[in-house]
């Protein structure tokens, strides 16, 4: 080894070697573009807060789960404010796009991807494509520098074939890395669909949903003209997909079950909702069709209306709806919002207040709204109530960082300015600005009294931050 190196190094002109590395670099560099990236590593990303479709999502994966042996993981299911059908994991959550739940057609097709997802996680498929992705590094970096050796021999040689060799090689050798990596990763999503069905067949339901999806991919690329290279892919061809589907899905004694009709019914209102947000009337018009009746369209319409700007009209909209679904307390929910446009305050902590009874009073989201109600209305009797509610809300969401804004704001009205700086520097440090929470937790130990917990808080806050 030690010869070999020398020769290199003594052998090979500088521009060559340049030449190489960069080549090796970029070989790299396409083999980690192919693969599926966090959401974090694609860059920022919008999540999307909702009780309502975080709720019937949360239906949706429980047995799931359950059936994966994952319940007890905290997995957590995070919505993304995107158009396209996607999804994915990282670490302990599965990412999945509004979109993909716009334009799945029932309750199975979601549940479908996100058995898919949750036969990732528990294959542990994270971990060992990162054990895969550093075989297949080192494998182009071999393959790299033997090229390099034979590009060496060849300049010795003053031999253009002996180059054109060694050039061939390190450029090759990247890509031979990339088609390994990527004929894994087409195994692990062969997994992951076979564990999906076994998961939908011991939660006595169907996979059809799962086989709906990829007909749709597989019916976009025929419509599209694709040809694809199915060594280039790092998931099996759709036609492949749907051929070994098919055979599991109809395996199952639940292929021909039906989503129950109160599911069914809410995955419309969340569909109906997200067609609303994404592109207002039209987009509701184009989903249920014009003259639609149905309360998922009324929904979809007077939630429309209220981002359209027309408030009062959707209020008496969301009057209608709870008169046909008084239980429901994401309509509840909703008129809270619209009474806090209208700025009736009092109106909307009243609304917010019935909406976290009819969900069982466990909603962080909810409860954290009702807060915020309680403090818009300005009235300082109001604000240990809202403060209460405030502080539930966090402990039940962590990750809700206007909930600490408005705990700040609780806080100062009720004139405990300590607190108030420590919220915010909860607030600053969750969101991972480390900055903003060292100078809050700074004013913070400045206003608390020493020794007590909310100075330690402020303390430890101050310390990581810094």
């Amino acid at each position: 080894m030690r010869c070999s190196t020398s020769f290199l190094a003594n052998a090979l002109p500088v521009r060559a070697l340049a030449r190489t590395l960069v080549s090796l670099l970029a070989g790299l560099a396409v083999l980690l573009a192919d693969l599926p990236q966090p959401a974090q590593a694609q860059g920022r990303v919008a999540v999307v807060r909702d009780a309502e479709i975080e709720g019937l999502l949360a239906d949706y994966a429980r047995p799931i789960l359950k059936a994966a042996g994952l319940e007890q993981r905290g997995i957590d299911i995070v919505l993304i404010n995107n158009p396209s059908f996607n999804a994915f994991v990282a670490g302990r959550r599965i990412f999945i796009n509004t979109g993909a739940i716009e334009a799945a057609e029932t309750p199975n097709e979601i549940i479908g991807v996100l058995a898919h997802e949750a036969g990732h996680l528990a294959g542990g498929h994270q971990q060992r494509l990162r054990e895969q992705l550093a075989r297949t590094r080192t494998m182009a970096i071999v393959g790299s520098l033997l090229g390099v050796g034979a590009l060496a021999a060849g300049t010795v040689a003053d031999s253009r074939s002996g180059k054109s060799a060694g050039g061939a090689l390190a450029t090759a050798a990247p890509m031979m890395a990339k088609r390994m990596l990527l004929s894994y990763r087409r195994s692990e999503e062969i997994n992951a669909d076979q564990a999906a069905a076994k998961y939908l067949k011991a939660t006595q339901q169907s996979a059809r949903g799962m086989l709906a999806t990829f007909e749709r991919f597989s019916s976009g690329l025929a419509l599209a003209g694709v040809r694809v290279d199915p060594y280039q892919q790092s998931h099996p061809l759709p036609r492949e997909r749907i051929a070994m589907l098919q055979s599991l899905a109809r395996e199952s004694p639940y292929f021909d079950r039906e989503d129950p009709g109160g599911l069914m019914q809410r995955h419309q209102m969340a569909r109906a909702k997200i067609a609303a947000y994404m592109g207002g009337h039209p987009a509701v018009a184009r989903l249920f069709g014009r003259g639609d009746a149905s309360l998922a369209a009324r929904y979809g319409d007077a939630v429309a209306t209220d981002l359209a700007g027309n408030s009062a009209a959707a209020l008496k909209k969301i009057d209608a709806l709870i008169g046909a679904q008084p239980k429901s307390p994401y309509l509840r929910e909703f008129k809270g919002e619209i009474l806090l446009k209208l700025r009736r305050a009092d109106e909307a902590a009243q609304a917010f207040e019935q909406a976290l009874r009819l969900s069982g009073g466990r909603n962080g989201l909810i409860r954290a709204r009702y807060g915020f109600a309680l403090l818009a209305s300005g009235k300082t009797g109001n604000a240990t109530k809202a403060i209460e509610n405030l502080r539930a809300g966090i402990q039940a969401e962590p990750d809700n960082l206007n909930a600490y804004l408005h705990l700040s704001q609780a806080y100062g009205l009720k004139g405990d300015i300590g607190n108030a700086e420590l919220a915010l520097a909860e607030g600053y440090f969750r969101a991972g600005n480390g900055r903003e929470a060292k100078v809050f937790a700074a004013r913070a130990l400045a206003k608390l009294p020493k020794g007590t917990p909310a100075a330690r808080r402020a303390d430890d806050i101050f310390s990581v931050s810094r």
